[in-house]
């Protein structure tokens, strides 16, 4: 099976988050298309992360009127720090995997734990992101399948950040993740 892996925190996921599964699904020509919500990412240690099971739930709700869209709780489930490899060796061997990152974390893929083994693993695809050259994600990492969608200037942090201050987020993220982080009161001080 070619398969699509979109993790991140998805605190919470947005609307740029689906339409990279999309651009993913048509691009790669993928059969299924996984969201992970991290779970402990160790690179997001000097960062309050929300529980894990909100994130999860969150996705789950994002993913759910999308039959070729799923969500996937292995690393959410697991203790300790998670690490992109341990994911993708948790896959069936016979999966050909795709990773989907932004490019900001793609040009940072060499510092991530076992690096040589995660792109031995998985094609790399990359999503454009504002502020990120075409050149360093290359000199950092080499050929990757860049994601032909649009750049869409939307981000966890500017989503907490709004409604921690009271402004909507609705619309920036799906109208099921709206109606949960407003009955949760997520990201409210």
């Amino acid at each position: 099976m070619r398969r699509v892996l979109l993790g991140g925190t998805f605190d919470p996921p947005h609307v740029a988050h689906l339409v990279a599964g999309e651009v993913a699904f048509r691009q790669l020509e993928a059969e299924w298309v996984t969201f992970i919500p991290a779970g402990a990412p160790w690179q997001k240690a000097d960062r309050e992360v929300s529980d894990g099971r909100h994130r999860l739930a969150m996705t789950e709700l994002a993913v759910r009127d999308v039959e070729y869209f799923d969500a996937d709780d292995r690393e959410v489930s697991r203790d300790g720090w998670t690490y992109t490899i341990d994911t993708l060796e948790s896959f069936d061997p016979d999966d050909e995997l795709v990773l989907v990152v932004g490019a900001d974390a793609a040009a940072g893929l060499p510092t991530w734990h076992r690096y040589e083994d995660i792109v031995a693993r998985a094609e790399v695809a990359v999503v454009p992101r504002p502020g990120t050259e075409r050149a360093v994600v290359e000199e950092a990492v080499g050929a990757v399948t860049w994601l032909d969608m649009p750049l869409l200037d939307v981000s966890g942090t500017e989503i907490r950040r709004r409604a921690a201050g009271g402004q909507s987020i609705r619309f920036l993220v799906p109208d099921l993740v709206w109606r949960y982080v407003t009955v949760h009161a997520l990201y409210v001080d």
